[in-house]
């Protein structure tokens, strides 16, 4: 299971709440509205969406994510709560998810959780990874995994298209309005180093079966395995972001 840094995760990878604007625009905030951050992280955006009014619940399944946040915005709730099985108290007039929904395999139990939390007629707005997300950066690890170990790991991401995702959310009565899946190639902090510490950071389950005296040696080779991804001094990660509203009808 994947272990989160808040430190490392807000200094290295600040770009994961840093590009949300788009989604963030899409969600549309009102005064007055109450919204659900399913996956808040260090809470950035959630602040920014109470910022407008809103008044904003942020969950996520990581205490330290969760510590973290309610140190920085201490004005904003935030709770440690499980996606796939969060009810709370009271229905939600939106559901805002950015970077997380990849996270769960089990693509029905957070449609689920919407479902059950959203008002008829509430909103779901999320962005995560879709369809080839990071597809060389991992492919390159896993390779220099399975050099390494003989060993392949299970798939941790789900990385959908527009259409398989639509049609989950339709089996639990949310209609996509808005789809859109886009590449987003997105700079890595760090020259050189950036990759072993993008990886380091969210590829923890993939580098699990090698010895940590061995991991630096299988970082180099899936660096080599990646150089194209290397660019003017700069590794740039294959992100690849899927975009979309729906109502709960």
């Amino acid at each position: 299971m994947t272990t989160w840094n808040p430190a490392s995760y807000d200094s290295r990878h600040g770009f994961v709440h840093q590009l949300a604007g788009g989604v963030v625009e899409l969600l549309d905030a009102h005064r007055g509205e109450r919204i659900l951050d399913a996956g808040a992280g260090t809470g950035h955006l959630a602040a920014q969406i109470a910022a407008k009014g809103a008044a904003v619940v942020g969950i996520d399944a990581s205490e330290e994510m969760v510590a973290a946040a309610r140190r920085t915005y201490p004005a904003v709730q935030f709770e440690v709560a499980d996606l796939c099985t969060y009810r709370g108290d009271a229905p939600f007039d939106a559901v805002f998810s950015n970077a997380t929904l990849h996270w769960i395999l089990d693509a029905d139990s957070p449609a689920q959780t919407f479902a059950a939390v959203l008002k008829p007629g509430g909103r779901l707005v999320a962005e995560f990874g879709g369809r080839g997300n990071v597809a060389d950066l991992t492919s390159a690890l896993r390779t220099a995994v399975g050099e390494a170990t003989g060993t392949l790991v299970p798939e941790f991401w789900y990385f959908p298209s527009v259409a398989e995702y639509a049609s989950v959310l339709e089996r639990h009565g949310l209609i996509v309005d808005f789809a859109l899946l886009f590449p987003r190639p997105t700079p890595l902090q760090g020259g050189h180093e950036g990759l072993a510490a993008w990886y380091r950071e969210f590829c923890g389950d993939l580098l699990s079966p090698v010895p940590e005296d061995r991991q630096a040696a299988v970082l180099e080779r899936a660096a080599e395995l990646a150089a194209k991804r290397f660019v003017d001094g700069r590794w740039v990660a294959d992100y690849v972001r899927l975009r979309l509203r729906a109502i709960r009808g």
